[in-house]
């Protein structure tokens, strides 16, 4: 199936419905999307993403990004939170071509996964209790995104493999991705021959490194996000189906 939903300014807006989980149920389709920046949205691209229902929108970008792209247009209609998960800001573009650039990236993302706990907890208890269909984005709806879709994907008991594939779906948009950046940035050049890639390796190298030092992702998740029992269940509720099981 096709998880990609298309706008004309928005590239990697995607539904995170139909993976299985290991008890036969799938993730229902229409309740949880991520997105690329939501700031981005204008004419028809805003008619057709107010056709899926959204009602809540949590961004997880800094507040500095937000003042400097925008946030979803006419905020108030939806219940919207800002909870930027990341702590310690980089530039892409800048990173040198020389590096090992998914290991880089690999150790971005478990600075993240320290850092901001208590806001990656903050983001699941949203999503599993707001009022929904939920969307949850960043800037490229890559990074920052990826990581809450494997940690919502991981409770649901969605299979690893999944888990990554999913991850490495922003490839299709990669090529957008960074053509966005060229014409926001003319004066700039851009270092990094990887950006906007996001093969599965990456969240591969993440998962493995909280294994590593957790036991397990779910054990990262309840020993260190802090996550509670009743929330997985809520989310389990919400966003479990047993249609086509």
């Amino acid at each position: 199936m096709s998880r990609h939903v298309a706008f004309e300014r928005l590239h990697n807006f995607r539904d995170l419905g139909g993976y299985r989980s290991a008890d036969g149920r799938t993730v229902a389709s229409g309740t949880l999307y991520r997105a690329d920046s939501l700031g981005k949205l204008r004419d028809a691209d805003w008619e057709k993403f107010l056709e899926l229902g959204v009602r809540t929108v949590i961004d997880l970008r800094y507040p500095w990004e937000i003042e400097a792209k925008g946030r979803v247009p006419e905020a108030d209609r939806f219940h919207y939170v800002n909870l930027s998960i990341e702590h310690r800001p980089y530039d892409q573009a800048e990173i040198d071509p020389g590096i090992d650039p998914w290991r880089f990236l690999a150790d971005r993302f478990a600075e993240v996964t320290e850092d901001g706990a208590g806001e990656i907890r903050q983001v699941l208890e949203q999503i599993a209790t707001a009022p929904g269909p939920v969307v949850f984005h960043c800037t490229s709806g890559k990074d920052r995104t990826g990581l809450i879709a494997a940690f919502v994907l991981t409770l649901l008991d969605v299979d690893r493999r999944d888990v990554l594939a999913d991850f490495a779906l922003t490839e299709l948009a990669t090529e957008r991705l960074a053509a966005d950046w060229r014409a926001a940035n003319p004066d700039r050049v851009m270092k990094w021959p990887s950006y906007g890639r996001a093969p599965a390796v990456i969240m591969e190298l993440v998962l493995d490194g909280l294994e590593a030092r957790y036991g397990s992702v779910r054990g990262y998740l309840k020993d260190r996000v802090e996550i509670r029992d009743e929330t997985v269940e809520q989310l389990r509720s919400r966003l479990l189906t047993d249609e086509g099981r």
